[in-house]
C-alpha cells in the first residue's frame, strides 16, 4: 500500500435503497481492508432492514439524531459523537428522529462491496 489522499466529492452522492444517501469517501481496491462513507438521512426517514455478510459495519454518528435499532437489542436514541457497531449478518436500521438530516460515517471491514447487501423483510 502506498499513502494516498482521496478529494472529497460531494457531487457523488447518490440514493441507496435501503433508504438513505450515500457519499463513498473511500472504497476500493487501494484499501481492500475498510471503507469509508458518509451517510445522510432524511429527517422522519426510516431505512430498511438490512444487514451485510461477512462485514462489520460501524456508524459514528456526526450530526442529526437517530433512533437505531441493531439485532435483538432494544432501539436506542444515537446523537453526534455515539458509535454503533454492527457484527456480520446482523440486522439494521436507522431512523432520523430529529427536525434536521442525521449524518454518519459508515466504516466497513472488509471494505463494502454490494453483494454482501441482504434486504431484510421488516
Amino acid at each position: 500500500m502506498h499513502p494516498l489522499i482521496l478529494p472529497h466529492a460531494p457531487e457523488t452522492e447518490y440514493f441507496f435503497v435501503e433508504g438513505c444517501f450515500i457519499t463513498e469517501l473511500s472504497n476500493g481496491e487501494h484499501d481492500p481492508d475498510v471503507s469509508l462513507a458518509r451517510a445522510r438521512v432524511e429527517p422522519g426517514r426510516t431505512t430498511a432492514w438490512h444487514a451485510l455478510a461477512g462485514t462489520t459495519e460501524r456508524y459514528l454518528i456526526l450530526d442529526g439524531r437517530g433512533l437505531v435499532e441493531v439485532g435483538d437489542l432494544p432501539p436506542r436514541p444515537v446523537g453526534p459523537g455515539d458509535v454503533v457497531i454492527i457484527p456480520p449478518g446482523c440486522r439494521q436500521r436507522i431512523t432520523s428522529t430529529g427536525t434536521c438530516e442525521l449524518i454518519f460515517l459508515a466504516v466497513c471491514s472488509p471494505r463494502f462491496m454490494p453483494e454482501n447487501y441482504v434486504h431484510l423483510r421488516d
